[in-house]
């Protein structure tokens, strides 16, 4: 079932601590733009369907990566993308996003998602795998 925009706003709003909506939905749209270059096929369309339909738009039409991003690459692209973002704060921008993002996604969707991504994804998801 597709969250509802002012629901996943609020959401991330409240993870992220952040003061207005719009610092949220900024946050939301970088991530998500970086996190859609990363996935592909029936995982990033089922993810789609369940985000609000402006975020949706976002994951399905990326940002292009060349290669996949380690954690610590993913976390630098987010701090160069989110005016006044840094590398200590990006992190914050990412876990409040992702564990939005892991929450409507559910177990079995988000073990298809962490299988298209590089190792560590699960600590930003706020998700941790058995090693």
């Amino acid at each position: 079932m597709r969250m509802s925009w002012d629901d996943f706003i609020a959401a991330v709003q409240e993870r992220g601590e952040y003061s207005s909506p719009k610092e949220a939905e900024r946050s939301s749209r970088v991530v998500l733009a970086l996190l859609g270059a990363h996935l592909v096929g029936e995982v990033r369309a089922e993810l789609a369907a369940r985000l609000p339909e402006p975020l949706a738009r976002i994951l399905l039409n990326p940002l292009q990566a060349h290669e996949p991003l380690s954690t610590e690459r993913f976390i630098r692209a987010t701090a160069a993308w989110i005016e006044g973002a840094t590398e200590k704060t990006a992190p914050w921008d990412v876990g409040a996003v992702l564990s939005v993002v892991a929450e409507i996604a559910g177990e079995d969707l988000m073990n298809g998602i962490l299988l298209q991504l590089p190792p560590g994804y699960d600590l930003l998801f706020g998700h941790p795998q058995p090693s």
